[in-house]
């Protein structure tokens, strides 16, 4: 993802460089034909360029915010993912009732949190249209991943498993009827957020749209020497070059933009975000080994609501 402290210029002008070049060359031709061959019936009223700009901008300015709502749609459910995790990971312990350093009820609780970890991380490769089961042996057990690469959809396959293990987990009482229904719900929050990405991702801008956006850039890059040539002259080259290339910056910017889930820079930062999410439950649940850990010894009371590790 490109940051605002560190914004690569030369990335940013490529994705424009064949325009660039393409525009300087066509504004240096018209500029001999106006000065050296005296092509003077070239110009036209500089009116001509203005009205088509202002309507090319209004079109622009739609597209844009069209485009940024899409890539902050899928921040936003990211940020919810983020904090369903970390909701999710508190309900697990806190709410699996067991008594403290119990090998099974321990492996649960660590089984089910990694597994969410392992969703995250198969959601983003998913939607970036990569193999969703790299690097997940590291969360999941073998079982577990011979069952879910029988599945077209991973993250779906995780979260039925998700779903299996709350009902055991009811079904032996290591939680209640309403414990389950909260964590449930959570998993369903799962769900809804992926059915969110997976429709910015399945969803794409008429192609006719953005060809008539470009087709009116092209246009009245195409008219803009002919207006500006008989007032500035051969300063209209770098003119030319400033105004159509801020035009099309404006319009690769919300190409890019419209799909946050292409594996480009510009990108909502997917896979940094699930390493922030397995650092938050790895963290959660070394921290709560460690505290069940002091109770053993006697150092903490169990009676106690806060505690300091």
């Amino acid at each position: 993802m490109l940051l605002k402290e560190n914004i690569p210029v030369l990335y940013v002008l490529g994705k424009i460089k064949k325009e660039m070049i393409l525009v300087t060359v066509y504004s240096v031709l018209i500029a001999i034909m106006y000065h050296n061959f005296h092509v003077t019936r070239i110009s036209i009223p500089i009116a001509v360029p203005t009205i088509l700009g202002t309507v090319i901008s209004l079109l622009l300015a739609f597209k844009s915010n069209q485009a940024y709502d899409r890539w902050w749609e899928a921040r936003t459910l990211w940020g919810a993912i983020v904090n369903d995790v970390r909701s999710f990971t508190r309900q697990l312990l806190t709410f699996v009732d067991a008594p403290f350093l119990e090998g099974e009820q321990k492996a649960f609780v660590d089984r089910v949190a990694k597994r969410q970890v392992a969703w995250c991380f198969a959601l983003s490769r998913n939607l970036r249209r990569q193999d969703p089961l790299q690097d997940l042996e590291r969360y999941l057990s073998k079982e577990d991943i011979d069952y879910i690469s029988k599945y077209d959809n991973v993250p779906v396959a995780i979260l039925e498993l998700q779903g299996a293990d709350m009902r055991s987990a009811y079904k032996l009482g290591w939680i209640n009827e309403f414990q389950q229904v909260a964590m449930d719900e959570t998993l369903t929050r799962f769900s809804n957020e992926m059915g969110g990405c997976e429709r910015i991702k399945n969803t794409v801008f008429p192609a006719t749209y953005a060809a008539y956006i470009h087709f009116s850039v092209l246009l009245f890059v195409l008219l803009l020497p002919f207006g500006l040539i008989e007032f500035f002259g051969v300063a209209e080259i770098p003119l030319v070059i400033a105004i159509a290339t801020s035009f099309f910056l404006i319009e690769s910017m919300a190409i890019n933009l419209q799909d946050p889930f292409e594996n480009k820079p510009t990108d909502t930062p997917t896979i940094t975000i699930s390493r922030t999410i397995e650092r938050d439950v790895m963290q959660m649940l070394k921290e709560k080994e460690k505290y069940e850990l002091a109770v053993a010894a006697g150092g903490y009371s169990k009676s106690k609501m806060f505690y300091i590790l």
